[in-house]
């Protein structure tokens, strides 16, 4: 993962939510929406330790359903409106929603990653 050694620490929640390289918090950890560069641009961070893996998926269904759901429920119980309402309004609210968490949420769990130096769990033998 490399040496901490010259660079102070960074917060793991605002380079992550923000996009930034966990160890310089400069440097861009995105090469395009969802890619992760292969290297900081500018303290040359490898980002091979970092596989988000399902999390953020995980946490986008969760937290985007429960903020989309209960909106539509509350709309539904308040003004009772049509179906159609319904599907106009917050099928591309999800879409939103769904969108606009999934790159925060990748970005803080690699930055986690480096943070606490998770990697693959091995057996000793």
């Amino acid at each position: 993962m490399g040496s901490n050694t010259d660079y102070p620490p960074q917060s793991p929640y605002w380079t992550g939510l923000l996009g930034r390289c966990p160890r310089c918090g400069q440097g861009k950890a995105f090469s395009g929406f969802l890619d992760l560069a292969k290297t900081c641009d500018k303290c040359g961070l490898d980002f091979s330790f970092a596989d988000a893996g399902d999390g953020p998926a995980v946490f986008v269904s969760l937290i985007g359903g429960f903020l989309v759901l209960g909106a539509a429920l509350w709309t539904e119980l308040t003004y009772e409106p049509p179906f159609w309402v319904h599907l106009v309004i917050f099928l591309p609210l999800t879409v939103v929603v769904c969108l606009g968490l999934l790159r925060p949420l990748k970005g803080l769990l690699v930055s986690l990653q480096f943070r606490n130096k998770a990697e693959q769990g091995r057996l000793k033998s």
